[in-house]
């Protein structure tokens, strides 16, 4: 059975736009290299950290939400983001059904209940 997964990792902001954009990419390119679909991405650019890591005050903010079969793919991701120095800190959530749901109806893909395909412009 497939899950939800949602991860969160912040790049440090000695990056170029580019730099950032690039290590995103690999971090794309890796999930769907071990098996996983994705179903969200969202960029929220260069924000303030609550505390300092590594003596920065700010980084580049990344959310992507994903679809895997079994903690494998975790697990894997986990490693990349240990192993790659441009990321700052990150956190994997499964997300429950009421999670799925809520994120399924921000996207606009549920209404009252009821599954719907994205309607396509035909105008």
């Amino acid at each position: 059975m497939e899950k939800r997964y949602e991860t969160v990792f912040i790049l440090t902001p000695v990056l170029s736009d580019d730099q950032a954009k690039e290590a995103a990419k690999k971090i794309r390119k890796t999930i769907t290299d071990l098996g996983g679909k994705i179903v969200n991405e969202e960029n929220w650019g260069l924000k303030k950290l609550a505390y300092p890591i590594q003596k920065k005050t700010t980084g580049f903010y990344h959310l992507l939400e994903f679809a895997g079969e079994g903690q494998e793919i975790v697990n894997n991701l986990e490693v990349t983001y240990k192993r790659d120095e441009r990321i700052l800190r990150f956190l994997t959530v499964a997300l429950d059904k009421h999670a799925v749901a809520y994120a399924d109806k921000r996207k606009g893909l549920v209404a009252d209940g009821k599954t719907k395909k994205k309607e396509t412009a035909t105008s």
